[in-house]
């Protein structure tokens, strides 16, 4: 039997593992809590409990595995295989991952940062059909995502590379973004972005729309509820929906004049509004990108969902398999 590769997403609420193929075909998965009590010093070992339990059950030892990659949130360092500052799990001080996972199961192990390793996924066996040149954009909570350039991911001096979500699109009366910076993508095209620049927008609309109502209400309203409200004919809600592709389709014009990749691909939750969103995107990437560019990149919606980050993570433990 051929050997396999174990893929680990890390998530501040659930842990998702896999055992895949080396062409990136998930034969089993599975998902435990995420523990974060007590700084989270019960990750890691829940971790190694899990797959212990698991290569039991399935009657499988270390010789089955080229190796175990991992995505993980927070600043991850690839060559000490620790992770600090991954505020969600309660890992403020730096965490040993890789040390405690190898010792305790003998397979070589791999981490990068989880939005790298998704990128990773969606480029390998998604829809970057394993091109050398991917970019990847994930829309949720905030904006995330990853450069894949001549088949290498960018991660630069810092390791901040590709952080797509603080490229500056509002200079001049954008929103305060986390990062300390105004009028960031993240700050109008996240899930929490989209409903601050619904709720903007709202304030001088005068027109008849359920959505404004809603927010004159003081009600929650979701990003998913203003592009269902858009797609359904709400006018306010599409003119948000405008709105947000034209940043997006801006961003990607200026990341693509730069790095010319065969695709850039949008994922996350906000991407589930799929070519509704798709299609007005490209209209103002082609608006803004460079002629050449404009023939050779293509805008596309991520294929993989929830399993980006195992598949993603596996594709990092290949890097053993000429070991």
């Amino acid at each position: 039997m051929s050997q396999k590769l174990l893929g680990i997403d890390l998530g501040g609420t659930t842990i998702k593992f896999g055992i895949l193929t080396q062409d990136g075909q998930i034969q089993e998965k599975w998902a435990i809590n995420t523990n974060i009590l007590e700084d989270g010093r019960h990750i890691v070992p829940d971790i190694v409990a899990s797959l212990k339990h698991r290569l039991s059950l399935y009657g499988m030892t270390k010789s089955d595995f080229i190796g175990i990659g991992m995505g993980s949130p927070g600043a991850v360092d690839r060559s000490e295989k620790t992770v600090t500052g991954a505020f969600n799990l309660n890992w403020a001080a730096k965490q040993e991952v890789g040390s405690v996972i190898e010792s305790e199961l003998g397979i070589p192990f791999a981490i990068d940062n989880d939005a790298n390793v998704a990128a990773l996924g969606e480029r390998w066996v998604g829809a970057g059909a394993n091109n050398p040149d991917v970019v990847f954009v994930t829309l949720g909570t905030g904006v995330g995502g990853g450069v894949i350039a001549d088949g290498n991911l960018i991660h630069g001096a810092a390791g901040a590379g590709g952080e797509i979500g603080h490229i500056i699109v509002e200079p001049e009366n954008g929103f305060d973004c986390t990062c300390g910076n105004k009028g960031c993508l993240e700050t109008v095209a996240s899930a929490t972005g989209v409903v601050r620049l619904a709720r903007h927008m709202a304030e001088g609309y005068e027109g008849d729309s359920a959505v404004k109502a809603a927010i004159d209400n003081g009600d929650d309203v979701s990003s998913k509820a203003i592009f269902e409200a858009a797609a359904d004919g709400d006018y306010f809600a599409d003119s948000v929906v405008e709105k947000v592709a034209f940043y997006l389709g801006l961003a990607a014009a200026n990341i693509a004049n730069i790095l010319n990749p065969d695709s850039i691909v949008i994922g996350g939750g906000v991407s589930a509004a799929g070519e509704f969103l798709r299609s007005r995107v490209e209209t103002y990437f082609l608006k803004f990108a460079f002629p050449q560019v404009k023939k050779t990149t293509a805008i596309k919606i991520a294929e993989l969902g929830n399993d980006a980050g195992i598949i993603g993570a596996a594709s990092l433990a290949n890097q053993f398999a000429a070991g």
